[in-house]
């Protein structure tokens, strides 16, 4: 039998990284501990951005379902003691929230869909063509996207109230919304130009070359096996663009006048409802006035929730195929 005996490592005269770098006992405990000192951190910093975001939520939808003897109990936090359906159904009757839901979905959903048939087709033209200035002109798109819509307002709100060698109004006009997204100026144009252009840069060309040599044109190519093919796309679109323009103040509030919209009802619902209790500014029961709106807020949110819920799959396909093909 060999006898082989364990070399004992003597630390003596060792400063600690020669002893780490010589036991590798050390070194995996080290290193293990580094790693968990990491991650605390790392879940710290997590748990810390989260609980920021989600917060104010958190505190909207407590406040939505308290009954109005929760407003003055000292023990009730967070938590309803008695919850109550109270302000969820106030907020729905001074907003005449499912007239003014309807209308802003039909709104937004029309425009979304304008915005898809406007982007994919100048992306597709960026993607598959070739011509003089078409580097600048997609640089100059993209530009649009970091640039603050508000560097616009003036120009804007001149061009549309004297539009046209007539000089015809079309404040308070669609039309106004309808020419800025038909021309790739509406809302976030810019950004879904370059979604349509990347995931269309990504195909293969050789599914538009065997498109033109079975006769097909640039435009029946376009529409028969580009946009086919641009389902995660224009899902992408269509829900980026209902959600931002379901919430829009911009445009809305600068071309438009309506008080239609859900989100000026929600706006308008604390003035509402204390009109219509007859609560003065001195009332003690403001505070359900404000527990009112806050159900108000909560009632806008949960349609873009529950159409995300329905559609997540699809929008993270899309946003993967899109932001990084190309």
């Amino acid at each position: 039998m060999v006898n082989i005996k364990k070399k004992k490592l003597d630390i003596r005269g060792m400063d600690i990284e020669e002893v780490i770098a010589n036991s590798p006992v050390v070194y995996k405990y080290v290193r293990k501990s580094k790693e968990a000192i990491m991650a605390c951190l790392g879940a710290i910093i997590i748990i810390g951005v989260v609980y920021t975001i989600l917060a104010p939520v958190i505190g909207i939808i407590s406040l939505s379902f308290m009954s109005p003897q929760d407003i003055f109990n000292p023990m009730v936090f967070l938590i309803p003691a008695a919850p109550s359906f109270y302000n969820v159904i106030n907020a729905v009757r001074f907003m005449n929230y499912w007239s003014s839901l309807a209308y802003t979905l039909a709104y937004s959903v029309g425009l979304g869909l304008l915005h898809v048939l406007v982007a994919s087709f100048v992306g597709y033209g960026f993607a598959r063509f070739r011509f003089w200035g078409n580097g600048l002109i997609f640089g100059l798109i993209l530009f649009t996207i970091i640039m603050p819509a508000q560097t616009f307002m003036v120009p804007m709100f001149m061009l549309f109230r004297s539009f046209g060698p007539t000089n015809v109004s079309l404040l308070d006009s669609y039309a106004s919304i309808i020419i800025l997204t038909s021309v790739g100026m509406g809302l976030r144009s810019g950004l879904f130009i370059y979604i349509f252009r990347q995931f269309f840069k990504g195909l293969p060309t050789e599914l538009s070359e065997a498109a033109y040599i079975d006769g097909a044109g640039t435009f029946r190519t376009y529409a028969t096996i580009m946009m086919p093919n641009a389902k995660p796309s224009i899902i992408t679109v269509l829900l980026l663009s209902l959600v931002w323009h379901y919430g829009d103040t911009f445009y809305s509030g600068l071309l438009l006048s309506s008080s239609r919209f859900i989100h000026v009802a929600a706006m308008n619902l604390f003035d509402a409802y204390n009109a219509g209790n007859g609560i003065h500014a001195h009332d003690a029961s403001l505070m359900s006035s404000q527990m009112v709106s806050y159900a108000g807020v909560l009632m806008v949110i949960v349609p873009i929730l529950v159409i995300y819920a329905f559609l997540q799959r699809q929008f993270i396909e899309g946003i993967e195929r899109c932001g990084i093909v190309g």
